[in-house]
Order: C-alpha cells, then sequence, then structure tokens
C-alpha cells in the first residue's frame, strides 16, 4: 500500500514505518510552550494522500501524558482520505494540564491506516442476545 506524503516543513524527521508495532509515530512540527489549561493545534508538518477506502486513526502515544502532560482533546482523531488537499497540514489538537514545552520532532502521537467502515443498515428487534453481561464497564464478575 503506497501513501503520498508532503512534508511541510524540510526539518520535520521523516514519517517511517517501525518494525515493531501497528501504529507509525508523528512529530509536533513546532516549538511550543503551553500552560496548564490551554488548547493549541499542533501542527504535525505532515499531509498525506491515503488510499481509497482507508483512514487514518491519530492518537497520542503511551508516554504523551507522561512526558508533555498534554492530552488529545477528540481522541482519537480521524483523518479521512479527503482531507488530502495541498494545504492540508494534520495536527494534534492538545489540551495541557500542566505547564510543559514540546520541541520541533518530539514524537507526540501516532496513527495507522485503517479500512473505512463498510455500509450498514440497522434493523430494530425486540429482544438481543439471551444472555447479558452485567452492566456497562463489566464482564460480569463481581
Amino acid at each position: 500500500m503506497k501513501i503520498l506524503i508532503k512534508y511541510f516543513d524540510p526539518d520535520i524527521v521523516p514519517v517511517e514505518k517501525i518494525a515493531k508495532g501497528d501504529w507509525i509515530d508523528l512529530r509536533s512540527a513546532e516549538d511550543i510552550e503551553m500552560k496548564a489549561g490551554s488548547f493549541h493545534l499542533i501542527r504535525l508538518g505532515v499531509g498525506m494522500i491515503l488510499p481509497e477506502g482507508y483512514e487514518a486513526h491519530v492518537a497520542p502515544r503511551s508516554s504523551t501524558f507522561k512526558n508533555f502532560g498534554i492530552i488529545q482533546t477528540n481522541s482519537p482523531g480521524i483523518i479521512d482520505n479527503s482531507y488530502s488537499g495541498d494545504a492540508d497540514e494534520w495536527r494534534m489538537p492538545a489540551y495541557a494540564l500542566r505547564d510543559t514545552v514540546i520541541h520541533k520532532n518530539d514524537r507526540i502521537c501516532q496513527f495507522r491506516i485503517v479500512e473505512k467502515q463498510p455500509t450498514v443498515e440497522f434493523e430494530t428487534v425486540q429482544h438481543l442476545n439471551d444472555a447479558s453481561r452485567g452492566g456497562f464497564g463489566s464482564t460480569g464478575v463481581q
């Protein structure tokens, strides 16, 4: 599968698929100082043309909160293949829970390519399966 990628900053470390893991890291394309309680759309320095029928799911890296004290406000973020214009730079909407500094090329989020949901049809029924799991967030084990 080929993905066409544009770099909006010549100093950004190129995106690469690593051997371990199914997600691909993305980096900040700017130096940012964020105060606790502030919001910023962090430039990621890339834009892509995704294959037809696919979309990108963007989420923070597992170390992002520990290292930077930020959370992604629309986690996960979804980028569909129509967001592929020449000026469509990917960004991470971030909210700071503590004062922090993020430097250009810091790895702050990750993405994976996912096949779009197929067309579905809903049918209303009076009953579902006979066995219930026992409540929201429960496996039924007490």
